[in-house]
C-alpha cells in the first residue's frame, strides 16, 4: 500500500488538539495497517521521526435509520509520538491545519 492510502485523515477533537502541544498527533488509518507501516507512512509524508505508535480498533456498529438497516464501517485510530526538529514540526502542524 502507498503511504497516502494508509493515512486517511487527522482526527480533530478537543482532546487531540490539546495533545498536539505534547507532539502527539492522532490520525484515522486503514484498518489493515500495522504499527510499522503507520510509522513508515507518517515519516515519509511529514518528514518527522516517530518515537511511538499506539493504535485502537473500533468494531463496525449496527445502525438503523427509519426502515433502513445497516452497519457503520470499522475504523482504526492511531496515536503517535513524534520527535521532530522545529522546521519539520511547523510543516506537520501546517499540513494538519490545511486538512480540516
Amino acid at each position: 500500500m502507498d503511504a497516502r492510502d494508509l493515512i486517511k485523515r487527522p482526527v480533530i477533537t478537543e482532546r487531540s488538539t490539546e495533545q498536539m502541544e505534547d507532539k502527539k498527533y492522532t490520525f484515522e488509518v486503514d484498518v489493515r495497517a500495522n504499527k510499522t507501516q503507520i510509522k513508515q507512512a507518517i515519516e515519509e509524508i511529514f518528514e518527522v521521526d516517530v518515537l511511538k505508535v499506539n493504535t485502537i480498533k473500533y468494531k463496525q456498529k449496527y445502525r438503523r435509520f427509519g426502515r433502513f438497516e445497516g452497519f457503520k464501517p470499522a475504523k482504526k485510530k492511531s496515536d503517535r509520538y513524534a520527535y521532530s526538529r522545529q522546521r519539520r514540526d511547523r510543516n506537520l502542524r501546517r499540513s494538519l491545519r490545511s486538512n480540516k
